[in-house]
């Protein structure tokens, strides 16, 4: 029987490898999988290449294990923001690398990763200093129908954490309007997906049409609690 529920996040997070390129769902604050994120600092992995749209808010979550000392190399579009000052603290340090990846690049290149695809053409970033390879080196460029292009090639990850609304012990997830992000592109580009879900849906209980992330893309979910506010509602962090 087929059965993806991991019984905690430590269980869900076994076997995460130092070294690993680790893909975190997220824009912003937006569907970041928290949870899982606290339970890769208390694995212990280290030397991580870390894959989000940013590179950590404030001191929770993706900058927490910033400063756990956990990440050798971020890969994202936006790393640095009003409050994302681990982060340039160890970039200006010496500490941490970064490969910038503009928006729309990092999300096809990802997409590529699940789809099979080689590598790409994109006209995004010709003539500037992201069409340059992270060592210098200029990337291939080619004139295509009289428009100039630079050739991307696939992130793969080890594995893949993100943040579902709901899913069910084959592994079938949806996704809370903007935490949908990043979440379907990674899990289809790791060799193995994590996905932290507030409920647990019994087997057949989805609509076939609603499922965005199917189950054969994920490897274990986690059921987390939603965090009560002091207004009576519940904190989601979308």
């Amino acid at each position: 029987m087929i059965n993806k529920i991991a019984t905690s996040i430590a269980e869900a997070l076994t076997g995460i490898e130092d070294g690993a390129t680790v893909l975190i769902g997220g824009f912003g604050t937006a569907g970041i999988p928290g949870e899982l994120i606290d339970g890769l600092i208390d694995q212990g992995a280290r030397e991580l290449t870390v894959v989000n749209n940013n590179a950590g808010n404030g001191d929770t979550g993706l900058a927490a294990l910033l400063k756990a000392g956990r990440v050798r190399k971020v890969i994202c579009s936006f790393p640095r923001q009003a409050d994302s000052h681990v982060f340039d603290a160890l970039y200006r340090s010496g500490q941490l690398e970064l490969e910038l990846v503009p928006q729309g690049n990092l999300a096809e290149r990802l997409r590529a990763a699940g789809a099979g695809i080689g590598a790409f053409f994109t006209p995004t970033g010709f003539g500037t200093e992201l069409a340059k390879n992270p060592d210098g080196s200029p990337k291939e460029t080619r004139m295509i129908n009289g428009k100039a292009y630079v050739l991307e090639y696939p992130i793969f990850g080890d594995v893949a954490l993100i943040k579902a609304e709901r899913g069910d012990r084959w592994g079938n997830l949806t996704y809370r309007k903007a935490a949908r992000n990043f979440g379907p592109v990674m899990a289809t580009a790791a060799k193995r997906t994590i996905a932290s879900v507030y409920e647990l849906a019994e087997l057949g209980g989805f609509d076939p049409e609603a499922v965005v992330t199917p189950g054969i893309h994920v490897s274990a979910v986690v059921r987390i609690p939603r965090v009560a506010t002091q207004a009576g509602g519940f904190k989601t962090t979308a």
